[in-house]
C-alpha cells in the first residue's frame, strides 16, 4: 500500500496501489520516520544529508529515498546513503531537478534516481530509472 504520511498524529491515507505487501510512505520530511515503519519503504523529500539519514535509521526501512539537492560540496547532500549501507540497509536519491526537495509526492510521480548505495542497487534501483518504476517493480518481486 502507498500512504502519504501526514502531519503528526492524523492517520495514514492511501494514495495508492493496495496489495503489494510493503507498505510505501511518502512523506515530506524523513523526520516522520518512526520505528514502527519497519520494513516500509519511505519516500521522503528530503535532502540526503547526514542528519537525515539518522532520520532514517530509527527505524529498519526496507529502502529510504532522499532528494540529492544537488549533491553539494563533499557530496553532502547524499551522505545518508553511505550511512544507510554501513548498516546493511538500502537508500538512495531522486535529481533535485527531477522533483521538488520537500515534496515526497512530486519525488514519487516524476523522481528519477540519481544515486542509489549497493544494498539499493540489489534491490533494482539504478541511476536513471523511474523512481515509481522501480519501486513498484521491487516490491512486488520483479527486479528486471
Amino acid at each position: 500500500m502507498i500512504h502519504r504520511k501526514p502531519a503528526p498524529r492524523q492517520p495514514p491515507t492511501t494514495t495508492g496501489r493496495p496489495g503489494t505487501g510493503v507498505p510505501i510512505w511518502l512523506m515530506d520530511s524523513v523526520t516522520q520516520v518512526v520505528p514502527d515503519d519497519a520494513g516500509a519503504v519511505v519516500v521522503s523529500g528530503s535532502h540526503g544529508g547526514r542528519s537525515s539519514g539518522h532520520y532514517a535509521l530509527a527505524a529498519p526501512l526496507k529502502l529510504a529515498v532522499f532528494n540529492d539537492a544537488g549533491v553539494g560540496k563533499d557530496e553532502a547532500g547524499i551522505a545518508a546513503l553511505e550511512m544507510l549501507q554501513a548498516r546493511g540497509r538500502a537508500g538512495a536519491t531522486v535529481a533535485h531537478d527531477s522533483a521538488r526537495i520537500g515534496d515526497a509526492e512530486d519525488a514519487w510521480s516524476h523522481g528519477v534516481i540519481s544515486h542509489a548505495n549497493h544494498a539499493a542497487r540489489a534491490l533494482g534501483l539504478t541511476p536513471g530509472k523511474k523512481l515509481k518504476d522501480a519501486v513498484l517493480r521491487m516490491v512486488q518481486g520483479n527486479l528486471s
